[in-house]
């Protein structure tokens, strides 16, 4: 599996502060770097990250936003160190600078969004009808809790996980939420990665964004520990997603695509989660 940093690689600094009672404490807190991603020559944006995959970072953000269409034609992706930008080239000049001024970018989380796009890219779009086995489910979110991590080293991260059955495939963190599936998109599209029968898990809000992703990426199952928005269930259900949220311990709640559910599993026997220990849906 693609194990998420544990923070002993540069993507935190330790730093001291005092407590509530004036103690002195060290803590290690996550760092934040500008990236900035081209198309061929045009400047998309510039997103704040942790700093690592960022080839995967630009090439899944392209690709969700639906500037990237056919990763086929990609060529080339060149990250450069020294002035922090990736540069994601293709065959041909595509069509989307002459439209770049014409799109809204909302606010997003780390990275702006051009929502228009995405939403062309869902009209007509039919995931497939593939089961869950809730014994899955309930395997992944105890491995996941148990993988160390950068939010378990500092905290104040999202974590993104693509799994198989009862099985973690890759881990994604950064700051915001939609960069860690941008990463798990990338990763996907360089490694040629099927979609029709992995589970995308995050800590994240399922949020209309996190949901057309989730769909563009071909992933027919989204699940969460936290909550949802109403708009993202609306689309889940309109393109056909499962959608499980408030997934801890014994209790998740399935908004879209229930049928899909195979319970094979008793909740009673499943441990919960101790409140000490939990993993917040939103660090």
């Amino acid at each position: 599996m693609i194990a998420p940093s544990s923070g002993g690689d540069g993507l935190t600094r330790a730093v001291t502060g005092t407590d509530h009672t004036g103690a002195q404490v060290d803590l290690d807190v996550v760092e934040e770097r500008p990236l900035t991603i081209y198309l061929n020559a045009q400047e998309i944006v510039t997103a704040m990250t942790i700093g690592d995959y960022p080839e995967y970072l630009a090439l899944g953000f392209l690709h969700n936003q639906g500037m990237l269409p056919n990763p086929a034609e990609v060529t080339g992706v060149d990250y450069d160190e020294e002035v922090a930008a990736v540069v994601v080239r293709t065959a041909s000049q595509t069509n989307y600078e002459s439209k770049l001024a014409k799109k809204t970018r909302t606010s997003g989380c780390a990275v702006g969004t051009t929502f228009g796009d995405m939403m062309d890219g869902i009209t007509g779009l039919t995931l497939p009808d593939t089961p869950v086995r809730t014994s899955d489910l309930y395997a992944l979110a105890a491995q996941i809790n148990r993988t160390p991590s950068l939010y378990l080293a500092a905290g104040a991260i999202h974590g993104t996980v693509l799994c198989q059955g009862d099985r973690p495939l890759a881990y994604m963190e950064d700051v915001g939420r939609h960069n860690a599936v941008d990463k798990i998109a990338g990763w996907m599209i360089s490694e040629n990665i099927p979609a029709a029968d992995k589970v995308l898990y995050t800590t994240g809000r399922l949020t209309s964004e996190m949901v057309i992703k989730t769909a563009l990426m071909g992933i027919p199952t989204l699940a969460s520990r936290s909550g949802f928005t109403a708009w993202g269930v609306e689309i889940a259900r309109e393109v056909g997603l499962t959608l499980i949220g408030r997934m801890k311990g014994q209790r998740f709640v399935c908004l879209s695509g229930e049928s899909r559910l195979i319970r094979d599993t008793d909740p009673s026997q499943i441990p919960d989660e101790p409140r000490k220990s939990g993993r917040k849906g939103a660090a």
